[in-house]
């Protein structure tokens, strides 16, 4: 067993959060919501919109039978509203093709609509317990200071951090898989976290390649941020609030009032209709149904 894998784990047992998809009455459909809203979403901005989904659509099927303009306007401001449309189109699979349950497999995860390898691997070892490598921006940042010494991983997941994370999973002892995965994720969420480390509260601060080294700044690619004010993903925010608050068609000259750079707004505009996020009929856009 990897030496990090214990004082991590018993750390998680007294400090981890009480998240409803954590809990043992949570469905496996409970805890894949969760991941999908999770995505680039901090846990905050989660909890409220995870209780109003589950309580609407606690079943694939449940939301399966609804429109996908539905899941989208349910979706609010959660941001990146494509999730909501995967989310809806990957319980259409999972009602036609697996019976209405959740897969458990990563396999068969991975197959479904707008699941990826994280969120594949995610939910099978979340909702099922499955020892699988799931390799979030907090257990990546733990790994990469923790045992290479570096304070940021690469901008995108590597083969080599695939390797280390299969090398660091246990795959026996008192300590399951899942267990060290969201250990591993909830110390660097809460501990090992980006802008500000709390290395003085650190379960393996003593055995950190990073506080060793007297934790050196990042010398690698500069970090991707996330700006958000003045781009399109704010101009499609604000067009796609509008056709959520609204139960008719909205003529393309109510969209216009929503931002002062015509260009800009119908590049935004023309995304959301070639994602499908958005559908233009003769009397204005509606959500699609």
């Amino acid at each position: 067993m990897h030496p990090l894998i214990a004082p991590v784990c018993e750390w998680y047992v007294g400090a981890a959060r009480d998240l409803p998809w954590r809990r043992e009455s949570c469905t496996p459909w409970g805890v894949m919501v969760s991941e999908f809203m999770l995505q680039q979403t901090p846990v905050a901005r989660v909890l409220e919109p995870w209780r109003a989904w589950l309580e609407r659509w606690p079943t694939p099927a449940d939301l399966a039978a609804e429109p996908v303009g539905e899941a989208i306007r349910q979706w609010g401001r959660l941001g990146y509203p494509r999730r909501a449309q995967r989310l809806h189109n990957a319980a259409v699979s999972i009602t036609t093709d697996h019976g209405g349950r959740v897969p458990e497999t990563r396999d068969a995860l991975r197959a479904l609509p707008g699941v990826g390898d994280y969120t594949a691997a995610a939910i099978a070892s979340f909702a099922f317990g499955r020892a699988e490598v799931v390799l979030d921006t907090n257990v990546r940042r733990v790994l990469a200071r923790a045992i290479n010494g570096d304070e940021f991983p690469p901008n995108a997941v590597t083969a080599a951090e695939k390797r280390l994370g299969a090398t660091v999973m246990p795959v026996d002892g008192p300590f399951p898989a899942a267990m060290w995965a969201a250990a591993s994720m909830e110390l660097g969420a809460l501990i090992c976290t980006a802008r500000s480390p709390a290395c003085d509260r650190c379960p393996i601060a003593d055995s950190c390649a990073w506080v060793a080294a007297g934790r050196p700044a990042h010398t690698g690619p500069p970090r991707r941020g996330q700006a958000f004010a003045g781009t399109d993903r704010q101009v499609r925010g604000r067009i796609m609030a509008l056709l959520r608050e609204s139960d008719i068609a909205v003529p393309r000259h109510r969209i216009a009032t929503v931002w002062h750079d015509a260009t800009q707004l119908d590049r935004a505009l023309t995304s959301l209709l070639k994602d499908g996020l958005a559908v233009e009929t003769d009397a204005g856009l509606t959500l699609p149904t």
